[in-house]
């Protein structure tokens, strides 16, 4: 089985006005052009009156190397969703007001092919390989999907802020 490290946790919390569709398709396509694939593995949507909350949770992945994978989990809960109309730039236009919570998560998933499970010994040795011989190695690469993470979470703030002064 393959092993996951968890490297990176945060979470963004955001009441107000933005455009829901344009912050997923900006979301989508920012995952998309750091070569992530894409997986949606939940989108349910209630209705309550006038409003409605929204979850969504995405899985993404990204090889790195034969050995190390990147997953970030993302997870949205979006309360009380309605659309509003706002002015920009003298034209009135529609857009969504609600309190959005999202989650990253990200892990550093090793021998995501599973070649070191077939013998306990091939296990015994994917534990030294481990430990002393690519701890630097990982260490680095730790490093990398921390730092791409906390890029895409930096992205999403920027992209709410922006989105948020157009009212």
């Amino acid at each position: 089985m393959a092993e996951k490290d968890k490297v990176f946790k945060t979470k963004i919390k955001h009441t107000g006005i933005f455009n829901f569709k344009d912050f997923y398709e900006f979301l989508y396509d920012y995952f998309l052009n750091e070569n992530y694939d894409i997986f949606e593995d939940k989108y349910i949507e209630k209705l309550k009156g006038e409003s409605k909350d929204v979850e969504v949770k995405w899985t993404a992945t990204k090889e790195v190397t034969d050995y190390f994978k990147y997953e970030v989990t993302l997870s949205w809960l979006i309360l009380g969703m309605k659309k509003v109309k706002v002015k920009k730039d003298g034209k009135e236009i529609y857009m969504d007001t609600a309190t959005m919570d999202m989650r990253f998560d990200a892990n550093l998933v090793k021998d995501y092919e599973h070649r070191w499970e077939n013998h306990p010994f091939w296990k015994f040795l994917r534990g030294m390989y481990d430990r002393y011989i690519i701890k630097t190695r990982t260490e680095e690469i730790e490093m990398k999907i921390f730092q791409e993470v906390n890029e895409i979470v930096a992205q999403a703030k920027s992209f709410l802020a922006i989105e948020g002064q157009r009212s």
